[in-house]
Formats: C-alpha cells, structure tokens, sequence
C-alpha cells in the first residue's frame, strides 16, 4: 500500500503538472529588441494578453517530458485533450512505449487509470491538492498547461511596470469572481500573480502564483518557442516547477498540436482493477 500510494503521488504530481508542472528561456530572435519598450498601462496590457492568448474550445497534442522530485527523475512522453473549461484527459506512456496512466479531469474531479499495478483512482481536488500541497482547481490548471492567463478570476488590480525587455503584470489579490465560485474552499483563495509578456506578442513567457495564506509555496511556470498553430501562437516548451516543501519540476516539449478539432475522451476502467483511496 506504501508503494502504490507513492506511485500514485509522483503520478498525480507530474501529470497536473503538465498535465503537474522546455526552455526556460526564449530564442535570440523573440527576444531582439531594436528600442527601449514603450511603457503602457495596465488596462492596455491586460487587454493585449487576453488579445493575444489561446482562442480555443477543443486542443490536442503529443508531448515529452522530463519530471524531478527529490533528485529523482524520470522520463515520459504522452498525449493531451482538452474541451475548454470542461475536460482534460492526458495518456502517460514510458519509454517502453505502452500506455501507463490514463487521467480524466473535470471541474470537479480527477480520474486515474494505472497499468502498471492494475488499480484506478477517483477522487476530488481536496485529495489530489493534499498529494500536492497546493490547492490547484481546473481553471488553475487549464491555464498554466496552455500558457494562458485565469478565466474566471476578477481583471481590475494588476499594476504595469517594464522588467528589462519585457511588460509585467503584478496583483497582490485576485479573487474568483462569484458566479463561478463552487464551493466554500475555493471562495477562501486569494491570489497573488505575477505576469511577464513579450513585448512583442503579448504572450504570456512567464507567471508566478501563489496563495495570500500559503506564501511558501508557488506555481511558477515559463513559456518559450512559440509557433503558428492556425494563425495563433502557442508555446512547445513549457517548464513548471511547485516550489514548495518538496519541490517539483516539470519540462515538457509539445508536438502536432491542434486547435479545434473535436475529440474523443476514452476512459474505462477495467472490471479487474482495485480502486486506490
């Protein structure tokens, strides 16, 4: 039971990660720039970013990664789906090249298959964020998986400022807006962010969050090499790291990724698998 609690920590950690949790610096030519930046303020910035993010409503790609935790680490590649603000399925495959982990997640649940011990999870946020030690929910983890900023979380109190060549975006509190609260624990999380873009874009290159209750730890995540997905930008290297008690990182390379193409969500759990608690 020890083990398989174990596997099922590092499995939940690097697949919310991604997927929890690249490049953690951009090319020469997207970081060229031929004059001092214009300094803009913080209404025009926010607005160029919601401009310029991913416009989406279904997103597929195939991915590498590399995960750490406490000096070990471990390789993997995989598959990711996503229908906006509703579901997120990701294949975990090894370098053996057979599915692993299959995982399903919605606004209100996280779903596991595991192969490799015959055993599935199903359980809620409150559990996967005690394996975390954060207190991650979907939106959370929708935006950082595609370099995109919070959906449902109040606009009005960043503050502007130039950080060498790029613009950044800073609040010390961002609430969830109310109509989108669903249960009291998430009504209690206020956030503070940070927000750097490109200069040039407007995407999001970097972010940092992290809760007003729970400043030790934080979700830091970098975006870098960015490329034409259907006439948008989208990041295919991604490095995520939770700095926390035990810190976590994650870096992950995208391929074939796609935008708008409907997709299917397979998950079935076999007869013979015994649920892990």
């Amino acid at each position: 039971m020890i083990y398989q609690s174990n596997l099922l920590r590092q499995t939940l950690n690097a697949a919310i990660l991604l997927s929890v949790l690249s490049l953690a610096s951009c090319s020469a030519s997207q970081k060229a720039i031929k004059a001092p930046i214009k300094e803009e303020g913080a209404e025009y910035l926010f607005n160029k970013l919601k401009e310029k993010e991913l416009q989406f409503n279904w997103f597929n790609a195939k991915f590498s990664a590399e995960y750490e935790n406490k000096g070990k680490s471990n390789s993997f590649s995989g598959q990711i789906r996503i229908r906006k603000d509703s579901l997120i399925w990701i294949s975990l495959t090894p370098m053996l090249g057979i599915e692993a982990v299959r995982l399903m997640i919605s606004q209100d649940s996280v779903k596991m298959i595991n192969r490799l011990n015959d055993t599935y999870f199903i359980g809620d946020y409150e559990y996967v964020n005690q394996f975390l030690n954060t207190n991650i929910d979907y939106d959370l983890l929708q935006a950082v998986l595609l370099g995109n900023d919070l959906q449902f979380y109040e606009n009005g109190k960043f503050r502007a400022s130039v950080d060498r060549d790029e613009y950044k975006l800073s609040t010390m509190e961002r609430r969830k807006l109310k109509k989108f609260v669903r249960n009291s624990q998430e009504n209690l999380k206020i956030f503070i962010q940070q927000i750097w873009l490109d200069s040039q874009t407007f995407k999001i290159t970097h972010a940092e969050v992290k809760e007003t209750r729970r400043e030790n730890i934080r979700l830091e995540s970098t975006y870098a090499n960015f490329e034409d997905v259907s006439g948008q930008l989208f990041p295919k290297d991604m490095k995520y790291t939770i700095w926390a008690e035990n810190t976590i990182r994650v870096s992950a390379g995208f391929s074939r990724m796609q935008i708008n193409t409907p997709q299917q969500f397979p998950f079935k759990i076999p007869a013979s698998y015994t649920r892990v608690r």
